[in-house]
């Protein structure tokens, strides 16, 4: 697929999605918009990753929403908002909530400015490295708008309401530091690339299966009902029992245990019903 937006390359399993518009600080216009919509919903049918990585080009992430772009253009603005029924994700919305959906741990690397809607498509990851000098930013007030682009729902998980309304409501810019101090940020790192890369290279020596079940049942259940948590986690822990890849896991390790090698014993692709 050609992309004009965005540079995706892929390497053992692990696909990285780059965000390039660096001359305009990667800001999200509707092609923007429209590619992360496609390569979020092609990359969920796949089997054959292990992890995905967002990031930008340049040295900035986002710096949110391309407004001159948008203004210019009404029909743009219709398509982000369009929707058939009030509950369902619009084009806006799934750029952030399609990561959520993805059976791999996906990981936003946060470097430069991390504004506006660049922020709720970074929320939409599992895990969030920035640096020391990151700069972040829940912008849209002060535009006279409200955010909507499904950043709330990571949001509500990792902050405190108040904070969450406080950063909404003023729109401050906080450093990664500061990120990080209010639990917005996984960890602050010299160099966030090479520490995602790292971290998909570790989790991709556990069984895809495993991985798929632990941030399914999460995600469920971190705000769910205790009931919905009890049967969930007995479902996902029979479905994997089930799986070829449960007794691959059990070999590897075993191997390890005994100081071998288990390079050579490779997992099956991740099941279908993840």
């Amino acid at each position: 697929m050609e992309w004009t937006r965005l540079r995706v390359e892929e390497n053992s399993g692990i696909v990285t999605v780059e965000l390039h518009r660096p001359d305009k600080l990667n800001a999200l216009d509707i092609t923007m918009f429209e590619e992360l919509d496609k390569i979020s919903s092609a990359l969920k049918k796949r089997r054959d990753i292990r992890a995905v990585i967002l990031k930008g080009a340049g040295g900035n992430f986002s710096s949110g929403l391309d407004i001159k772009s948008m203004a210019t253009a009404k029909s743009s603005m219709l398509k982000l908002l369009a929707k058939w029924l009030p509950g369902n994700a619009n084009l806006a919305q799934r750029v952030s909530r399609n990561w959520r959906a993805l059976p791999v741990p996906v990981i936003a690397v946060l470097e430069g400015r991390c504004f506006g809607g660049g922020l709720q498509i970074a929320l939409g990851a599992d895990f969030r490295y920035v640096t020391a000098e990151t700069e972040l930013s829940i912008m849209e007030v002060r535009w006279g708008l409200v955010p909507d682009m499904a950043g709330l729902l990571s949001l509500r998980e990792v902050v405190g309401r108040d904070v969450a309304m406080q950063l909404t409501m003023t729109g401050e810019i906080i450093s990664g530091e500061q990120a990080h101090a209010l639990g917005l940020a996984t960890a602050v790192v010299d160099d966030p690339m090479a520490c995602a890369v790292a971290f998909c290279q570790k989790i991709s020596q556990a069984s895809p299966d495993a991985i798929a079940a632990i941030k399914h049942s999460t995600n469920k259940s971190w705000l769910g009902s205790e009931r919905m948590l009890l049967a969930r986690e007995t479902l996902s822990q029979v479905r994997l029992l089930l799986g070829k890849n449960f007794f691959i896991a059990g070999k590897r390790q075993r191997k390890q245990l005994k100081g071998e090698t288990a390079s050579d014993i490779d997992y099956q692709q991740r099941q279908s019903f993840w």
